[in-house]
């Protein structure tokens, strides 16, 4: 997409975004020796901190805020301008500047977009105590303040995060329902075998799972009191925790110039303009391990990567041929007494073969094939089977090839 080389004098670089993917740009550009004005802006008033436990250890209350510090070590290492709670308003490629939502405005010579993503709200939402969103450190702690005193809890979405809160809410003894308009949770990713395997591990341990209903609304007078479905029905809740996805944060880059899809799209080296690169939620590029497929990633593994490779194309730029970020993309989740692992990038509808373990014991390794080659692989609580795919996945290896290896190895 972008040919041009990156040989900018960067006396300034700019990080519009202070969470993983940010956090490790700004560590590379250091560490790889760039040493002029760098400015951190972060919309959060905290300093980067990781978002997984927040859907488990940090709402199940074994950990606190400050033991998820994505860094410990001194940030005066990194001589940094921290811009913390200042949210960027708009992306001047002319001026070669960042808005701020404070009346100031950075100039730059470089930039890492790395905004990442917000989650997604069902319409007419109404503003009432107890319903929630989980995305934040902030949210995170407002839900578990909310979870003492036995609440009915719903959890509406039954995703990565919405699964995550129900099983760490379960977890706490308390009642759960989990409503998901889909016949299945992650059925369009794992199809329909696999996601009724997931959903069977919630009704497992007692969460009342109500799939194929959707929501029509929230009742309460100043407090969430039920949730009415588009079956008539309802459920009384004291806590509800709207899991239906996330969206990457481009609204404040319209009318930057760039070009927005579903985030921004970069080329294969993760670039977005000259001296523009993006990492994250936010970045949506063509991956050159599955054919140049435009992918947008939202996990943690993605983030952390990809902050690297940003920084290192900016930085290092310009030369022929700049190295694609071409990542096995990996993603994990640990739900109740299970730790569910993927690799690759793969659909429900690819050909699935259960080659290690039993869906029956929730313990098992699955290989999806797509057009002949081995695409994907998903594991239930088996981390060393499932890597040794995740490297063939990345050697390109046919589906038979990985069949074969499976057979070999069982």
């Amino acid at each position: 997409m972008v040919e041009e080389a990156l040989s900018l004098a960067l006396d300034t670089v700019a990080v519009v975004g202070a969470s993983l993917a940010g956090l490790r740009a700004t560590e590379t550009l250091r560490r790889d020796g760039y040493d002029g004005r760098l400015v951190v802006i972060g919309a959060e008033p905290h300093l980067p901190y990781d978002r997984p436990p927040l859907s488990k250890q940090l709402l199940a209350g074994e950990v606190e805020a400050d033991d998820i510090a994505l860094r410990r070590a001194s940030y005066d290492e990194l001589d940094l301008e921290l811009r913390l709670g200042t949210r960027a308003l708009g992306l001047d490629l002319g001026a070669r500047e960042v808005e701020l939502d404070d009346g100031g405005r950075i100039a730059f010579d470089g930039v890492i977009l790395a905004t990442g993503s917000a989650p997604r709200v069902l319409p007419n939402t109404p503003d009432l105590d107890g319903l929630f969103v989980l995305r934040t450190l902030d949210d995170a702690l407002a839900i578990r303040a909310r979870l003492d005193g036995s609440p009915r809890v719903v959890v509406v979405g039954a995703g990565f995060i919405g699964s995550e809160v129900a099983a760490t809410c379960r977890l706490r003894g308390l009642d759960v329902t989990v409503l998901e308009a889909l016949p299945a949770p992650l059925v369009r990713g794992l199809g329909p075998v696999l996601g009724a395997v997931c959903g069977e591990l919630h009704r497992d341990h007692g969460v009342d799972l109500r799939l194929g209903v959707g929501v029509a609304g929230f009742d309460g007078h100043g407090r969430v009191e039920r949730v009415r479905l588009d079956d008539d029905s309802a459920i009384d809740a004291d806590v509800v925790v709207v899991g239906v996805g996330v969206a990457p944060v481009t609204d404040w880059l319209e009318g930057s110039g760039l070009t927005l899809d579903n985030g921004v799209v970069c080329d294969e080296s993760l670039v977005a303009a000259p001296g523009v690169v993006a990492a994250g939620d936010i970045t949506r590029w063509p991956n050159p391990l599955f054919g140049g497929e435009l992918m947008r990633l939202e996990h943690w593994t993605n983030a952390s990567d990809m902050g690297v490779a940003a920084a290192r194309r900016l930085l290092h730029g310009g030369g022929a041929g700049p190295e694609p970020f071409a990542p096995v993309p990996f993603v994990w989740s640990d739900q109740y007494d299970r730790k569910i692992q993927t690799a690759g990038h793969f659909h429900g509808d690819d050909e699935m073969v259960v080659v290690h373990g039993s869906l029956e014991e929730r313990r098992f390794v699955a290989l999806f094939g797509h057009a002949g080659r081995l695409v994907g692989v998903l594991g239930f609580s088996m981390p060393a089977k499932l890597m040794q795919y995740r490297r063939l996945i990345a050697e390109r290896a046919s589906f038979a090839d990985a069949l074969e290896h499976a057979r070999a190895v069982a």
